[in-house]
């Protein structure tokens, strides 16, 4: 499936991904009424907001049928952040980790798979390592030697996903509460490679 960069005018079909997949991925981990609560356009404003920043993350779109088709998974990747962010502020309501860790990373050198989602339905089709390795190739190509990423400890088709594509934890765990729910997240990482 082609893969692109995202336009500020991919804000909505991003948005839609990101709700849908949550609501799939998601739906064992979080009560179904937050889930159900989430509300694409809310994502819209958010997504279209941070695609016109003008130090914007990289964002890269799988379409069907090509830059006309519509967007059926996403990769934002960015520098990494650091620790310091606080919960709530990462790619989705209530990702994130909380400050507190002593294990810091260098942004300099590494870089953040910040949200990689696809909607269901093509799932298991390669879409999603063909969004992660091409956003691999672009941290490369930005000068970053290493790559780390937040995953939730409890979602074990998602660790599966990036073990499977050469991702290991590091032995970082935070806590984050979503929906009244303490939920702990799992940093991977990964060497690059030019």
């Amino acid at each position: 499936m082609p893969i692109r960069s995202a336009l500020p005018e991919d804000a909505a079909a991003i948005a839609a991904v990101h709700v849908r997949s949550w609501q799939a991925a998601y739906r064992d981990l979080l009560p179904r009424a937050y889930l159900d609560s989430l509300d694409v356009d809310e994502r819209a404003a958010v997504w279209a907001a941070r695609l016109a920043e003008p130090q914007a993350p990289g964002v890269l779109v799988a379409a069907e049928d090509g830059a006309a088709g519509q967007v059926v998974g996403f990769c934002c990747f960015r520098a990494w952040p650091g620790e310091e962010r606080d919960a709530g502020t990462a790619e989705g309501p209530g990702e994130g980790p909380d400050a507190g860790t002593d294990d810091r990373l260098d942004p300099a050198t590494t870089g953040e798979i910040a949200a990689l989602y696809v909607v269901p339905e093509v799932w298991g089709s390669g879409v999603g390592r063909g969004l992660l390795a091409a956003s691999e190739e672009a941290l490369v190509v930005d000068g970053f030697q290493d790559a780390a990423l937040w995953v939730l400890a409890d979602n074990a088709r998602g660790r599966r996903f990036y073990e499977a594509a050469g991702w290991r934890p590091d032995g970082t765990v935070v806590q984050d509460t979503t929906a009244g729910r303490a939920l702990d997240e799992l940093r991977y990482r990964r060497r690059l490679f030019a």
